[in-house]
């Protein structure tokens, strides 16, 4: 999904705290040896980013393989926005736009890879044609899943994102061996319930000690 009021988003990001300018991630970087664990956990910043986009980032690692690895972050809110900004014009009828514009949820910045597509992070009850199961969570990326929660028929918990986090094969894990972020495990109420401003302290004290 693709989002077709891109405008809307950006003032969104251009009022936040986030440093878009920050560099992209290095054409040229410590690859570190692969591990499998790292994916259905947390990936939570340390200290030593502070100064850039990702500082007290708390990340949903969806998937890590020996090609890389990708995940969501669930603690940036960037604002909110009516649920017809997010559909395309053509897909509803004038009446369901007016429903829709009645009703607003908040937007994350997932990460600052395809930063105009949109993810539904959410509770793993609900199910539709493009639904993708993740441990205990799951993604779904269809419209369907947008008129469900505008109707109160989607997920009992869902966070809307746009964009994603990715590294290149090995990367992600030279950046945990220059102690750069640290694992945790995945927690339900941080990801839905818990306040965004205290998603990145709960997560880090629950980290894993390092052997």
């Amino acid at each position: 999904m693709k989002i077709f009021i891109k405008l809307i988003v950006l003032t969104l990001f251009f009022g936040s705290n986030f440093n878009l300018n920050a560099e992209n991630s290095p054409k040229e970087y410590l690859k570190g040896k692969f591990y499998k664990t790292v994916q259905n956990n947390f990936l939570v910043a340390t200290e030593k980013l502070n100064n850039n986009r990702f500082s007290k980032t708390v990340i949903v690692i969806l998937e890590n393989n020996e090609d890389g690895a990708w995940g969501l972050t669930i603690n940036k809110a960037m604002g909110e926005i009516p649920i017809a900004l997010l559909i395309e014009p053509s897909l509803n009828s004038l009446k369901e736009r007016e429903k829709l514009f009645s009703v607003s949820v908040p937007i994350y910045w997932g990460g600052p890879v395809e930063p105009d597509e949109i993810f539904i992070l959410h509770s793993s009850e609900y199910k539709s044609e493009s639904t993708i199961k993740y441990g205990n969570v799951s993604v779904s990326k269809d419209y369907n899943i947008l008129f469900d929660i505008a109707e109160k028929k989607g997920p009992k918990e869902s966070l809307v994102i746009l964009g994603y986090s990715g590294w290149a094969s090995g990367q992600l894990e030279g950046e945990m061996d220059k102690n750069r972020w640290e694992l945790s495990e995945i927690n339900l109420d941080i990801i839905f319930n818990t306040d965004n401003d205290k998603k990145w302290f709960q997560a880090i004290e629950n980290s894993y000690i390092r052997l």
